[in-house]
């Protein structure tokens, strides 16, 4: 096993245990409490707005793509790379590659494959900027005038910062990379060189479609407040009453923390600790907090596990057909 995926196993392992003690220390009967009050159908209905929220971010990739025909394949795509990064001890690049292979096996070119993946996520990482600054903006309200806020706004603008470096990195590094890339392939492998090379090209092509970048970046912004108007949902179900405006400000800090540490296999730990930090700003008890984090979860697991059951039966059957 090499060294990253030993890195991922021991984040994955240090993410349950950091959980487990924040439970621990709010109080499990409590926060398990909280979570009993959702029923079966509201859980069902949980799950389904998530549904919803991933049609859209298959439609943000199929446009960008330009195959807005092919939406049901880009669905798959973007839900395979969800389930594989929420279920299985991957960090978001595992995800990618999932989701990537789901495409590929239904016949989108490996080269459009690619360069639309790199496109997409452009887009959905400007949209996220967006959505970050606004809840950075609102916690530097909240935090006037309060004796912590001092400490709060340093930790908020850390956040800030390790996203914004990896949002520029991404995009300012991503050309460079698949040139460099291109180049030691083709000492390893012939011919490696020009299917980089094509990737490179096809990236051009889609970012010369400033209107379809446009429509992508507006379907990302999209799914991103839906996902926190979903958390709110969450909330109602556990029978916390929030405003949405409240709840939509801390989902965009949460995810600006998820972005931070992209390399741990959903956040786990530092998600649980994220909300704690900022419940008590918005009105959230320390176990309704804990309760919507692990209702998120429980989310992740039920859509996810499904999902990549479905996967790998389909790439098992594929692999058979080439026996």
């Amino acid at each position: 096993m090499s060294r990253v995926g030993l890195a991922v196993i021991l984040a994955t392992v240090v993410g349950l245990a950091i959980t487990l003690w924040l439970l621990a220390e709010v109080g499990f009967a409590q926060v398990f409490g909280i979570i009993g009050r959702v029923g079966l159908p509201g859980f069902l209905a949980y799950v389904g707005l998530t549904v919803l929220i991933l049609v859209v971010l298959g439609a943000a990739h199929a446009v960008v793509a330009g195959r807005a025909g092919q939406l049901p394949l880009f669905f798959w795509s973007r839900t395979t790379r969800e389930a594989a990064t929420d279920v299985l001890p991957f960090a978001q690049a595992g995800g990618i590659l999932v989701g990537a292979r789901s495409l590929i096996a239904r016949g989108v070119p490996a080269r459009l494959t690619w360069a639309s993946l790199v496109a997409d996520q452009t887009s959905e990482l400007a949209a996220q900027l967006v959505y970050t600054l606004y809840g950075v903006a609102a916690l530097f309200l909240v935090l006037q005038g309060r004796a912590d806020g001092g400490e709060l706004a340093r930790l908020a603008l850390l956040g800030l910062g390790a996203s914004v470096a990896v949002i520029l990195l991404f995009v300012l590094a991503q050309r460079p990379m698949l040139a460099l890339a291109g180049r030691i392939a083709g000492t390893i492998l012939p011919g490696s060189a020009e299917a980089f090379a094509e990737v490179e090209a096809d990236l051009a092509t889609l970012y010369r479609r400033r209107g379809a970048l446009v429509a992508s970046f507006l379907l990302h912004l999209l799914a991103w407040v839906a996902s926190g108007a979903g958390a709110w949902f969450g909330l109602q179900l556990l029978g916390v009453g929030v405003s949405l405006g409240n709840v939509i400000i801390v989902e965009s800090l949460i995810f600006t923390l998820r972005t931070a540490a992209f390399l741990v296999p959903g956040a786990i730990g530092l998600q649980e600790g994220a909300y704690l930090l900022l419940a008590p700003l918005f009105g959230l008890s320390p176990e309704a907090a804990l309760a919507l984090s692990l209702l998120k979860r429980a989310r992740d697991l039920a859509l996810g596990v499904p999902v990549m059951l479905a996967w790998q039966l389909g790439e098992g059957r594929r692999a058979a057909v080439r026996d």
